[in-house]
């Protein structure tokens, strides 16, 4: 075992704090910046190496004992250890370095949060468990502090098993009109149920579980359908599919982008998903144009979209740059949401010569919106504001957004 003292330094995009010896980087997971720790060295980079506490000699004035008893063991949280306020700041200048790194200084960067614990709707589970750290084996949880309420009584009052074996994603929310857990297997075949419906009405009458079939394309049932109640509107979407997991601070994201973006004729949403964004855009804009290339998710978007002025391209984002972008009246804002890997390049080329004035660009990597951002600023752009979006308290991942203006 090669062991060392070392005292840390910053807190680094991923949740881990570095130190130093000699020249060479050391990344420690479970540490925060100004603190002494006693470390072995488990794994040897080239340019660096990844280490394990041994012994906290003196620890950070802002280091707390973690709430949850899977801390540590199961792979969720990572900066339980933590105190709340500090998190953010952390989080905050991760933010800010992966901006750095794109020669982008940000303005301030401001805090949109909610709730530390109980605040996650969404959940995927392991043979009814979470994934230890670092390994495939499955942990057997009675409760997470993530997960809202109607979750962790599912999970206390559900043997292990009693679960649904495989892969299985939960969804269920205060904030929806069925008090519901709704459970689905990805594994499941086109056509197939998930498991006998029969063992889980064993389970407590105060619960009703709803068993889906695979994403499979075709007309959607009542079976697979959740509604939200967002700022008042209803919006409804498929289980099987994406949907924002913390609505606490998904409502006050909505209130941002309301707030912010102008009032003009048209606003484009690009990545429309399920229309959650472009149901409220129709505050701001007499026609909302939606680019998603899920139909299933387009005909939840219709649905969200009743009684708003509207048109939808069931495209990926560069077809529609390809075939229909230059038919569309011009747009005074848009809204962009993509998927980890950013824009697609067509589409980013497109924004940066469509001359859009207003640009909301919301991410879940900062990386790729950071490296959007630096083009979309040498075709004219500068970010006006900027927000970390803490949808996952207790966790190092960031989502973020930034509205461009020319």
């Amino acid at each position: 075992m090669e062991t060392a003292t070392v005292k840390t330094e910053k807190t680094v995009f991923g949740g881990n704090t570095i130190a130093k010896i000699g020249t060479k980087t050391v990344f420690i997971p479970f540490s925060m910046p100004d603190e002494t720790l006693s470390i072995n060295i488990v794994q040897h980079k080239n340019d660096y190496d990844n280490a394990e506490i041994i012994k906290i000699i003196e620890p950070s004035k802002e280091r707390k004992n973690p709430e949850c008893k899977y801390y540590g063991i199961c792979g969720g949280c990572n900066m339980m250890h933590i105190n709340s306020d500090y998190q953010k700041e952390l989080r905050k200048q991760m933010l800010a370095d992966t901006f750095t790194a794109n020669k982008i200084d940000l303005p301030d960067i401001q805090v949109i949060y909610g709730p530390d614990f109980n605040y996650r709707s969404r959940f995927q589970f392991t043979d009814g468990g979470l994934c230890q750290k670092n390994s495939n084996n499955v942990i057997t949880v009675d409760e997470c502090l993530c997960a809202e309420p109607l979750i962790n009584e599912y999970l206390a009052s559900t043997p292990a098993e009693k679960r649904p074996a495989g892969r299985t994603h939960f969804f269920a929310s205060e904030k929806a009109t069925e008090k519901s857990v709704k459970i689905t297997d990805e594994n499941t075949k086109k056509g197939e149920s998930v498991k006998n419906n029969r063992q889980y009405s064993k389970n407590s009458k105060k619960y009703k579980f709803k068993e889906n079939k695979y994403f499979a394309g075709t007309v959607l049932s009542p079976q697979d359908t959740m509604t939200v109640v967002l700022n008042g509107r209803n919006v409804s979407f498929d289980v099987r599919g994406f949907f924002q997991s913390n609505l606490f601070v998904f409502e006050k994201v909505l209130d941002i982008l309301t707030q912010a973006l102008p009032h003009g004729e048209n606003v484009l949403d690009m990545y429309a998903g399920c229309g959650a964004i472009s149901c409220f855009l129709g505050q701001n804009f007499n026609n909302v144009t939606l680019v998603e290339h899920n139909r299933d998710a387009l005909v939840f978007a219709e649905q969200n979209m009743t009684g708003i002025a509207h048109t939808s391209y069931g495209l990926s984002g560069a077809n529609w740059v390809k075939t229909c972008a230059q038919g569309c009246t011009p747009f005074d804002a848009a809204v962009v949401d993509p998927p980890r890997s950013g824009m697609e390049k067509e589409v980013l080329d497109y924004f940066c010569s469509s001359k859009i004035p207003f640009i909301a660009y919301l991410s879940c990597n900062p990386s790729t919106q950071s490296r959007d951002c630096a083009k979309l600023i040498k075709a004219g752009y500068k970010i006006q504001s900027c927000y970390l979006l803490d949808f996952y308290p207790n966790t190092s991942h960031i989502e973020s957004l930034v509205f461009l203006t020319l």
